[in-house]
C-alpha cells in the first residue's frame, strides 16, 4: 500500500469546499465545508457567495484533511483539483489554492474533470472500476450517461439532459411546494409516505423517435407546477406527499430505464450511478431492481461520496499518477464548461519537468510552511 500514490484532491465546483486524501484506492480523509445554509435564503446557489465561502474555508479544510489522514503535506505524491465544469469563480478558488500548494511543495498538479471524478470515486468503495464502465451521473447541474473505457483518458458521452438537470428539477418543485432548499432530500423523505402512482406525470423523451439516451425534465417540472397551481386555484389542498412521490417516480423511471437500455445496447454488464441525486433512495431501489432483472451489476457509492467532495478528485488524481498521465502546467485555468471528454488538463511537458530547486522563494516557502 505504501507504494500506491498519495494524492490530495480539492473540489470547489459549486457550494462545497471538499478536500480529500487518497492512497491508491483507499480513502484516508474526506473533509467538507458546505455553504448550503448561506444559499438557502436565496432559494439556490449564489456564485459570489459560494466563491467567498470557498476562500474562507480552503486552508482550514486542507489542514483538517491532512490531520484526519495522519499524513504530512510533504508526503503527498500530487495535488489534484477540479478544473471544470462548474461555477467559474468557485472553480478559480480551488485551482488557485491547488497551484499554491503544489508549487510550495514541489509536487505535480493535476487539473481533473468534475464528472469523471464522480465516476472514479466508486473505486474508493467497490474497488477498481471495470473497463468499460457505464455511468449515470445525476446532480443539480448534470444528468449524463457516460461510457468510460478508461477513466483517465477515454470517457464518451452517450446522452445528457437537453434542459433542466434532475437535481435542478427537484429544487424547483420543492420551491413550488414551499419545502425549502435544497429540494432533493425533503422530496425523497416525503415521497416515502406518498403514492407514486397517484398522479400520471409525463416521462420526457421516451417516445420511439426521441434520442434514446438524452433526458428532459423541463416539461415534467412545468406539468407538476401547473397541477399544483390548478389545485390551489380551485381552493383545494395539495396532497404534497403524493405529488412528491409521483414527481420523483417520473424522474427516476426515465433515468433508470435509459441507463439500463444503454448498458444492454453497448454490451456493458456494469452500471455505476453517481452525483448528488444518486443519494435518492427511490433511484437506488429502482435501479437495483431493474439492473438485477437485466443481469447488470450495479455500483452506487454511499450517499456521502455521491455529493460533491474532495475524495472523488483525489481518487481520479491518484489514478492519473498510477497510470503516469501527464501533470498539468502552472498556467492551468478553471474551465466552467470543460467537456467530459477531457478527463484532465494535461501540460505541454514543461510544467513539471523539474521541481524548481533553483527558485529561492519556492525553497523558502517550502521550508517555512511545511517543515
Amino acid at each position: 500500500m505504501a507504494d500506491e500514490p498519495l494524492v490530495l484532491g480539492i473540489e470547489t465546483s459549486c457550494d462545497e469546499t471538499g478536500v480529500g486524501i487518497v492512497r491508491g484506492t483507499t480513502l484516508l480523509a474526506d473533509s467538507i465545508a458546505s455553504s448550503v445554509d448561506e444559499h438557502a435564503r436565496f432559494g439556490g446557489v449564489v456564485p459570489e457567495v459560494a466563491s467567498r465561502a470557498h476562500l474562507e474555508a480552503m486552508v482550514p479544510t486542507v489542514e483538517r484533511a491532512l490531520k484526519e489522514a495522519g499524513v504530512s503535506a510533504r508526503d503527498l505524491d500530487g495535488i489534484a483539483v477540479t478544473a471544470g465544469p462548474g461555477l467559474a469563480g468557485a472553480l478559480l478558488v480551488g485551482v488557485s489554492a491547488a497551484k499554491a500548494y503544489a508549487y510550495a511543495l514541489g509536487k505535480p498538479l493535476y487539473g481533473v474533470n468534475h464528472l469523471a471524478s464522480h465516476i472514479c470515486v466508486d473505486q474508493l468503495e467497490h474497488g477498481p472500476l471495470p473497463e468499460p464502465t457505464m455511468a449515470l451521473l445525476v446532480s443539480g447541474g448534470h444528468s449524463s450517461l457516460l461510457l468510460a473505457p478508461d477513466i483517465t483518458a477515454d470517457v464518451r458521452p452517450m446522452g445528457a439532459t437537453i434542459d433542466d438537470a434532475a437535481g435542478e428539477a427537484f429544487d424547483k418543485i420543492a420551491r413550488v411546494l414551499q419545502l425549502g432548499f435544497p429540494g432533493g432530500p425533503v422530496i425523497d423523505r416525503l415521497a416515502r409516505e406518498g403514492d407514486p402512482s397517484a398522479i400520471a406525470f409525463p416521462r420526457g423523451l421516451t417516445g420511439p423517435r426521441d434520442a434514446p439516451y438524452d433526458f428532459s425534465f423541463s416539461g415534467l417540472k412545468t406539468s407538476v407546477a401547473r397541477w399544483i397551481e390548478a389545485k390551489r386555484a380551485a381552493g383545494e389542498d395539495v396532497p404534497v406527499r403524493d405529488v412528491a412521490a409521483s414527481f420523483q417516480e417520473a424522474v427516476v423511471d426515465v433515468l433508470t430505464r435509459k441507463a439500463v437500455r444503454a448498458c444492454k445496447d453497448e454490451g456493458v454488464d456494469h452500471l455505476m450511478i453517481g452525483g448528488g441525486v444518486a443519494a435518492n433512495s427511490r433511484l437506488r431501489a429502482l435501479a437495483a431492481d431493474r439492473c438485477e432483472r437485466a443481469g447488470i451489476r450495479l455500483r452506487v457509492p454511499r450517499p456521502g461520496l455521491c455529493t460533491d467532495n474532495g475524495a472523488m478528485v483525489a481518487a481520479l488524481g491518484a489514478e492519473m499518477v498510477a497510470r503516469n498521465r501527464p501533470a498539468s502546467d502552472w498556467d492551468l485555468s478553471a474551465d466552467s464548461s470543460l467537456p467530459v471528454t477531457e478527463t484532465h488538463v494535461p501540460g505541454q511537458g514543461h510544467g513539471h519537468g523539474h521541481t524548481h530547486d533553483h527558485d529561492h522563494v519556492h525553497e523558502v516557502s517550502k521550508d517555512n510552511l511545511y517543515s
